[in-house]
């Protein structure tokens, strides 16, 4: 796990943690609060269709000390799975459009979450997670918000928020499409975010695809 996502994930359990049934063994000492997510990810039917392809699938695990009176000790663990997919740019084939679909346990305890991405708003959360998306893109600069629209995920409609940047190809400046969706679901956390050349807009239309087609647990 990287300093940073220990850091950002440190920062969302510091703090007192309210006496339940659930964590009795945990307040007296006698063992840690564990929380583990489940995997969140497109379906296999509509990565093939879309022409994405697998880059990793990674359980990450992490451990935090709280405090609670005392200081006691939380283990969780969260899923990060991530795609890419070649396009043609300028006659050459580059890895320029990337899916990341993350969960991560709600951590609540007697109904106080402790998911330190609860509050965190599109931008936030692509500083997070934009690390995750390999592709042959460099960073990505000037992040602007431009629209909320609403796409079906999970059986709901979910707010999906379209962010604008621009990235650095051949020495010229080329316009990045960015979506993000963040919600609850079956006590996880889910964070999907998608990004392509403003350019392909074909390449949103199967990003949309994506988000429509995810699974959790997977």
């Amino acid at each position: 796990m990287t300093s940073s996502r220990r850091a950002f994930l440190a920062t969302g359990v510091t703090g007192a943690v309210a006496l339940s049934a659930g964590c009795v063994d945990f307040v007296r000492g006698e063992g840690p609060l564990e929380f583990d997510a489940e995997r969140v990810g497109p379906s296999d039917e509509t990565l093939e269709e879309t022409g994405f392809e697998e880059l990793e699938i990674e359980e990450e695990t992490f451990e935090e000390t709280v405090e609670v009176g005392v200081e006691r000790e939380i283990r969780a663990s969260l899923w990060i799975s991530s795609y890419s997919k070649e396009v043609d740019i300028r006659g050459q084939s580059e890895d320029a459009t990337a899916f990341v679909a993350v969960s991560i346990p709600d951590m609540s305890v007697a109904g106080r979450s402790f998911n330190p991405i609860d509050d965190m708003d599109s931008e936030e959360l692509l500083d997070e997670f934009m690390d995750e998306m390999e592709s042959d893109q460099a960073d990505i600069d000037d992040i602007d918000h431009e629209e909320t629209f609403s796409v079906s995920i999970l059986g709901e409609g979910r707010d999906v928020d379209l962010l604008r940047g621009q990235t650095e190809y051949q020495d010229e400046q080329i316009d990045i499409d960015l979506v993000v969706s963040s919600f609850s679901h079956e006590d996880d956390y889910i964070v999907l975010v998608g990004t392509y050349p403003e350019m392909f807009q074909d390449e949103g239309d199967d990003v949309e695809s994506l988000l429509e087609s995810v699974e959790h647990p997977v």
